[in-house]
């Protein structure tokens, strides 16, 4: 399963994919109307910053979601086409249950809806072959759209290609 990983390396904390999900996620589904939308586009991620510490937080998609286990009505689900948790506003209550269940805060109440909101990994592009606006919209590449085993793969090619540029300056000094 693909999912949306963060470099926290990379990101600036520019908060072009806030933007980019706001306007996915709008009626018009474009920039300059969303501003001026009501109801204003929902928010389904933030940019954080912390001790020096940037990075983006949105809905990890968990294997185990107890977002998914919580929720009395079945609104949060898992896509059997995608594998992406997402959610149906029609048949939420508002308990916030998945909220409170979340262990990286990714769900927020939208209190003028009476619904949870959370980020649905962009679940209509990525049946479409596109790849989640917030990954599309990221300037640094922060935002990385793959599966586990490429990641840990990209990883260890760039961590043995920085441990070989180490070694060959090591060599040279001595």
């Amino acid at each position: 399963m693909k999912k949306v990983f963060i470099d926290p390396s990379r990101c600036t904390g520019c908060k072009s994919c806030e933007i980019a999900c706001a306007v996915e996620h709008s009626i018009s589904k474009d920039i300059y109307k969303a501003i001026f939308e009501e109801p204003r586009p929902p928010r389904f991620n933030s940019v954080l910053k912390l001790d020096g510490f940037i990075a983006s937080l949105r809905c990890n998609h968990c294997e185990d979601a107890p977002c998914v286990a919580v929720c009395p009505t079945s609104a949060i689900y898992r896509d059997s086409e995608t594998n992406l948790v997402v959610y149906n506003n029609a048949k939420c209550i508002g308990c916030w249950q998945c909220a409170m269940a979340c262990p990286f805060g990714a769900i927020y109440p939208d209190i003028e809806r009476k619904v949870a909101r959370k980020c649905d990994g962009c679940n209509d592009r990525v049946k479409s072959g596109m790849i989640p606006a917030c990954v599309e919209a990221c300037p640094t590449n922060a935002l990385i759209y793959t599966d586990v085993s490429t990641l840990e793969h990209f990883k260890r090619i760039s961590t043995i290609s920085s441990l070989s540029k180490s070694t060959k300056t090591y060599m040279e000094v001595i």
